[in-house]
């Protein structure tokens, strides 16, 4: 049996694992890494950044619980600690902001000029890139036991930080429905089928339903890789990484293959690395490449300390 503990540290770790094996490789092709797949942590490319560096997404989620653990559920606070990591690199893995998506980037120049965290988000067609995916994880994870309505609604308002428009926020949503059903103890063909069915009950007249008809209509194990797509779109994020966690049986093969889809491979890697965390516990984790991520101890701190508080509500 895998403990709740266990999913929900698998969960945290394994989002900044695999956006760590992404960074290197991020906006390669699927044509370069199938020539040079990634197998394991790697130092510089892209970014030109050591081993084990997580990008924007990591940074994120880590201003995400610590939000969850020192203020509760407060976005507000959750926006402003976005904020100081854009502009001082609050919980960066050295100190150096590197990449950010172009909406995040425009809501956090918002917040500071007085908008409201919830309103600073785009709310546009062209602003549903996967910048409030990558990082709701924790705010998932902290909402566990609340009713269901309570639960959207949390996590609507997280997204809307960066990323307001609905398609992103039922997005973030389905991810949610996914991951409680995981920590419940669901196999991952389980967990999709009751998180279809939920999504459903809430969405089945929603004008962006439509959006969503894919994740609906097909079984996902069996959408061929040709017609995946791993680019920044919040829809391809969302599918590649349910599909890399449905058409393998490990945290590390799950990992790889979504990094090894090419494209935005430290976001897929990032959200189909929560997904296999929750589903295989924190002891799924290759210890080699944890011991590669910097800043351990205080990332250990931190999030020891938001299980605790999950696990104590």
């Amino acid at each position: 049996m895998i403990t709740i503990q266990q999913r929900v540290l698998g969960g945290l770790w394994g989002s900044l694992v695999g956006d760590a094996l992404g960074v290197p490789v991020e906006f390669q092709g699927r044509d370069a890494r199938r020539a040079d797949p990634v197998l394991g942590m790697r130092a510089f490319g892209t970014h030109n950044q050591p081993a084990g560096t997580w990008s924007d997404d990591g940074s994120l989620l880590l201003c995400s619980a610590e939000s969850l653990v020192e203020k509760g559920f407060d976005t507000q606070d959750m926006g402003e600690r976005f904020v100081r990591w854009y502009n001082a690199g609050h919980w960066s893995a050295h100190g150096e902001v590197f990449d950010v998506g172009n909406a995040t980037a425009s809501a956090l120049t918002r917040i500071p000029n007085g908008v409201p965290a919830e309103q600073a988000g785009g709310k546009g067609h062209l602003d549903n890139g996967n910048g409030s995916l990558m990082r709701i994880l924790p705010v998932v994870l902290a909402s566990q036991r609340e009713d269901e309505q309570a639960f959207v609604n949390r996590i609507f308002r997280a997204s809307a930080i960066t990323h307001g428009h609905l398609r992103s926020q039922m997005a973030c949503v389905f991810y949610g429905m996914m991951v409680r059903s995981l920590v419940d103890g669901l196999r991952a063909e389980e967990a999709i089928k009751v998180a279809l069915a939920c999504f459903y009950g809430q969405y089945e007249r929603h004008p962006e339903s439509g959006v969503f008809r894919d994740l609906l209509s097909r079984d996902i194990a069996l959408i061929p890789e040709s017609e995946i797509r791993s680019g920044g779109y919040v829809m391809e994020t969302l599918t590649a990484s349910l599909w890399c966690l449905l058409t393998t049986r490990s945290y590390a093969d799950c990992v790889l293959k979504a990094v090894n889809l090419g494209w935005d491979a430290d976001t897929t890697g990032c959200v189909a690395g929560g997904l296999a965390g929750v589903c295989y516990g924190h002891s799924s984790i290759p210890s080699e490449w944890l011991e590669t991520l910097p800043r351990r101890s205080e990332l250990k701190t931190l999030l020891d300390q938001f299980t605790d508080m999950v696990n104590t509500r």
